[in-house]
């Protein structure tokens, strides 16, 4: 008997010793967490990640240039925070430059702007000049750079 006395007596004694004090989350001394400037929406990513590898998909397995660009394009514009945005200016980059070559089994649509090889050459040389300038680190830069050798224009480093 007094071993359950005891027992319950030690267990409501520790109770209301830690009702007593306050969690460190509820006292402030927690900071308020990550700085919502760098946080990513995992959902986002996720979605962006999976355009991505369609646009991968298009670009080395079906040699679809046409379908990979505008993948691509879409994620370059729509996911400026994206953590591999070097290789979608990458594949964005290539695609329309062999657009622009008339390589690939797609064909870009006759009498759009958009599509004609110059601003194709055009666009390669900005995405790729993006890529080179803006990540150093990426397995990416030196293809690109080489790219834009060939097509005239430095990378501006």
């Amino acid at each position: 008997m007094k071993r359950i006395t005891l027992t319950w007596g030690c267990a409501a004694l520790m109770t209301a010793a830690l009702a007593g004090v306050p969690a460190a989350a509820q006292s402030g001394t927690v900071a308020r967490g990550p700085d919502p400037s760098v946080v990513k929406d995992t959902e986002i990513e996720k979605d962006a990640v999976h355009n991505l590898e369609v646009a991968r998909h298009y670009f080395k397995m079906k040699k679809a240039y046409l379908a990979s660009f505008k993948r691509a394009e879409e994620l370059v514009a729509g996911y400026p925070e994206f953590t591999r945005l070097d290789e979608a200016l990458y594949i964005a980059g290539m695609s329309a430059l062999y657009l622009s070559e008339g390589k690939g089994k797609q064909r870009p649509p006759e009498g759009v702007e958009t599509y004609k090889p110059e601003t194709l050459r055009a666009t390669a040389r900005d995405y790729l000049s993006r890529l080179a300038r803006g990540y150093s680190e990426s397995k990416f830069r030196k293809e690109a750079e080489e790219t834009l050798a060939r097509l005239g224009e430095k990378s501006n480093q």
